[in-house]
């Protein structure tokens, strides 16, 4: 279900397996319980979420104190994120800002709207890979569900794997929580952590193995 990246008094961050939910489904034991049987932990606080779909690093609080000042961070949005995802459709662009507000859909979809009122902005690069596919690095801004998934859907790149977007089938949803950059306690953490579950994941480009340093466009209420 998991693999432990890091622990500290104050949290803890995992690697999330995909198609594992951070909740409890039915007949399925709760993901942060059987963590708690790995560290010892009586209670373990989650602190921001992952869909069921995505892999990657989700970070869990230790004790309430520690959970509330780390749950404070991301609705500041003072934690930079990043996600890997891979689409077997080239997008009409092939890097740029994805920004609109978000309304409900059929099923359990998401859409992307024209409107800006309360928006959902992610910023992305992409590169080939391999095999007729598109590798993305993602860098959302907020937090809003599907987020990632609606604004390659947007772009014409629906995740592969993403059977809810028209993603083409996988072995796999192909998006992954890559990096998490904050500071807490006056002490700055950044994880990297590349995916290894999935047949279909390229080599990643060099240059996005540090991804913050990356040249990432200011957004129009950053200038």
């Amino acid at each position: 279900m998991f693999t432990l990246v890091y622990q500290n008094d104050d949290f803890l961050v995992i690697n999330k397996h995909p198609g594992v939910s951070v909740h409890k489904d039915d007949n399925e034991q709760a993901l942060l319980t059987e963590v708690a049987k790995v560290t010892g932990d009586k209670q373990l606080f989650l602190i921001h979420r992952l869909d069921k779909m995505t892999s990657g690093l989700l970070l869990l609080g230790r004790h309430q104190q520690a959970a509330s000042s780390l749950s404070s961070l991301f609705a500041n949005r003072t934690v930079q994120k990043f996600y890997l995802a891979l689409s077997a459709k080239k997008p009409s662009k092939k890097q740029g800002t994805i920004s609109g507000d978000m309304a409900k859909s059929r099923r359990a979809m998401w859409k992307l709207l024209s409107s800006k009122t309360n928006p959902a902005t992610t910023q992305f690069f992409s590169t080939s890979g391999g095999e007729g596919k598109r590798l993305f690095l993602c860098k959302p801004y907020t937090g809003k569900t599907h987020q990632i998934r609606v604004a390659l859907k947007s772009v014409g790149s629906a995740i592969l794997g993403d059977d809810i977007y028209g993603g083409e089938a996988s072995d796999r949803g192909y998006l992954h929580a890559y990096s998490l950059s904050f500071t807490h306690n006056g002490e700055n953490y950044q994880f990297v952590e590349p995916p290894a579950l999935g047949d279909m994941w390229p080599d990643l480009p060099s240059d996005w193995q540090m991804p913050w340093l990356l040249n990432w466009p200011k957004l129009p209420h950053q200038k």
